[in-house]
């Protein structure tokens, strides 16, 4: 009777073990869900970048549905850090600039970055989006134009930003961003990339939940 016990005690033993191991592997596989990128971006622990252009349509539909309900359910998983491409687009390098100083600005006020009603780097980039790709516009101007969009989306005047532009930080920002450049490479944009070194394949992106899971596995390596 104690040796029936002892089987049928093994046997349930078992059956736990068989059961955590299931749930303790991994629901992603890497190649498939995210990759290893060959050059991480430096100073990224526990961290989600996006790497992004205010002319590449992907991003808008990315910044408008998925970017900020993921960003906010993993507060306290990792801190969300915007790389803007200055490679890309006519006036990408401008754009940059403009998206530092905002960055930093809502930094100092300690305004995140996905506030919709507060951050000054988002309102701006929401309106190149919208003007560039509902509206159309092209800044035929010149940079003056292109500038005037994101100013006026955010209230600052042109003397302001010309003050702001001076700080150092503003052109150690733009530089640390251009290390997103290799991670574009890889798949285009946006790039999601945790802790620096793993790029998420975003056209295997089933659900909202399905990405922050993967970014927290991620986050945890």
């Amino acid at each position: 009777m104690q040796s029936s016990f002892m089987k049928n005690f093994l046997k349930s033993l078992l059956s736990v073990s068989f059961i955590a191991m299931a749930f303790s592997a991994s629901a992603f596989t890497e190649g498939v869900d995210y990759v290893t990128l060959e050059k991480p971006i430096p100073n990224a622990d526990k961290t989600l970048i996006k790497v992004f252009s205010y002319d590449c349509p992907f991003c808008y539909k990315y910044d408008k549905r998925v970017t900020g309900p993921v960003v906010q359910k993993l507060e306290g998983v990792v801190q969300f850090k915007p790389y803007h491409l200055e490679t890309k687009g006519k006036y990408g390098l401008p754009a940059s600039r403009l998206f530092a100083v905002l960055v930093l600005k809502d930094q100092a006020n300690g305004v995140p970055l996905i506030d919709e009603d507060k951050s000054l780097f988002k309102k701006a980039k929401m309106a190149y989006y919208a003007a560039y790709h509902d509206k159309k516009e092209r800044w035929d101007g010149g940079e003056n134009d292109f500038l005037k969009t994101g100013l006026d989306a955010v209230g600052m005047s042109r003397a302001d930003y010309d003050a702001a532009i001076k700080d150092p930080r503003v052109e150690a920002l733009a530089q640390e961003w251009k290390a997103g450049y290799d991670a574009a490479k890889v798949q285009g944009v946006p790039a999601y990339v945790v802790n620096g070194k793993y790029l998420i394949y975003t056209k295997n992106i089933r659900s909202e939940g399905g990405l922050v899971d993967l970014i927290k596995e991620l986050a945890g390596k």
